[in-house]
């Protein structure tokens, strides 16, 4: 009796998806983590790096709806081609901005592409694999996915330290533009069978006006997303009261230089790197809330660290606790976010579900600098590590394993479409 052959975990569209992914990511996170040390060089300060960082999400949170909506309609591929083109121009404008008021500028203008190329990320992976498989694909691809933080990080701290922050962000648009071209070629030669979304269907005002109603009532219809929507906002909130002060507490306060900051984003995602395959493995398994409870247990004891150290080890002990942490929470996330949306509303639902997320925590990044300024630079940090602990319980007692049919608390039109 033959045995029956098992489809591949990735699919050829899919592996050129992400190899696109990677090197678009690997320009990417050369500055995120020195963004608010140019900004301060600049001329800005503390506060200042809090507003334009404010901001920037405030013009993130609107595009995303739109873009995740976009990317239903017209398909996952088309959507993430179109978005590179603007993510081009954005790239050598974050470059050539002569001040922190025009870099402001630069950032929101970078929001454009990204809201048509993030909420397409996570769906077109959906859409590439089972149910039975979903946890461990979303797993490699993270994992795949850390080849951007190794590289990147160290390449652009060396780039800028060596000369200067518009020669390192000028070497990373080069990057980005080769990341979009591949992602134009795939747009018009490859075919993702597996998804309904490549058929275009109507852009009206109409259409966009039901889905949003739709995806609005699911997040507050009281269901299992409701409470993805509550833990994950809260979550975001404390991490962006924080998340853009580290490396100016890393620079000002723990006395390291933007090349060790580097090296620290490359030590992240080494850690990061082999942990989501252990989530996914788990979140098939034994459903997502053991990874995802183990991931915020894990953040809080990284915050411990942080909080003491005071040397360059300290540090890169806290970047591996992070980096473990976080390979355990974003692909069980993932997972059970696409196991309990429907497939043709994956798209909007990313541009509302973070979109929605990002309006309540908006003012984070402002609070935290408030904060800094106000109390002490630990502050930020230490609010941050409360906030994570207490996300431990909902976590674990409402994302209990998906069997049967999910409580939404509504009903969905074409209700097969609602989970799978």
């Amino acid at each position: 009796m033959e045995s029956i052959k098992k489809p591949p975990l990735f699919t050829n569209v899919l592996k050129w998806f992400m190899a696109a992914m990677i090197l678009a990511n690997i320009a990417s996170s050369m500055y995120g983590m020195l963004l608010p040390i140019y900004i301060t060089q600049l001329g800005a300060s503390i506060k200042q790096v809090g507003i334009v960082f404010t901001i920037s999400a405030g013009a993130s949170l609107f595009l995303q709806v739109i873009g995740g909506w976009v990317s239903d309609q017209i398909g996952r591929l088309k959507a993430i081609a179109i978005g590179s083109i603007g993510g081009v121009i954005g790239f050598f404008f974050i470059a050539l901005a002569p001040s922190w008021q025009w870099l402001m500028v630069a950032l929101i203008v970078s929001q454009f592409p990204r809201a048509l190329v993030g909420p397409s990320f996570g769906a077109f992976i959906a859409e590439n694999s089972t149910e039975e498989t979903r946890g461990q694909v979303y797993g490699i691809s993270e994992t795949l996915f850390q080849i951007t933080g190794v590289v990147g990080p160290p390449l652009g701290g060396y780039l800028m330290g060596f000369y200067d922050f518009k020669t390192m962000m000028l070497t990373a648009a080069i990057l980005y533009t080769a990341a979009a071209g591949l992602r134009i070629w795939m747009a018009t030669t490859q075919k993702n069978k597996e998804s309904t979304s490549e058929s275009p269907n109507d852009l009206s005002a109409i259409s966009f006006k039901k889905s949003l109603g739709t995806m609005f009532k699911m997040m507050f219809a009281g269901g299992v997303v409701t409470w993805i929507f509550v833990t994950d906002g809260v979550r975001d909130i404390a991490f962006r009261l924080s998340g853009e002060l580290q490396p100016l507490y890393l620079e000002q306060i723990g006395g390291i230089g933007v090349e060790q900051i580097g090296i620290l984003g490359a030590i992240f995602s080494i850690a990061m790197m082999f942990t989501p395959i252990i989530s996914g493995k788990l979140s098939d398994k034994y459903g997502e809330r053991v990874p995802i409870s183990s991931g915020f247990f894990l953040i809080t004891v990284a915050f411990a660290i942080f909080l003491n150290a005071y040397t360059f080890i300290g540090f890169a002990l806290t970047w591996i606790v992070f980096g473990v942490a976080v390979g355990l929470l974003s692909p069980a996330y993932q997972s059970y976010i696409s196991k309990v949306v429907p497939k043709k509303m994956l798209g909007i639902f990313s541009g509302v579900f973070y979109g929605s997320i990002g309006l309540i925590s908006m003012p984070a990044p402002y609070i935290g600098a408030l904060l800094w300024e106000n109390y002490q630079p630990r502050t930020p940090f230490l609010v941050t590590a409360i906030v994570v602990t207490l996300a431990v319980i909902p976590t674990w007692f409402i994302f209990k394993p998906i069997k049967g049919k999910v409580d939404l608390g509504i009903e969905i039109e074409n209700d097969e479409e609602a989970g799978e």
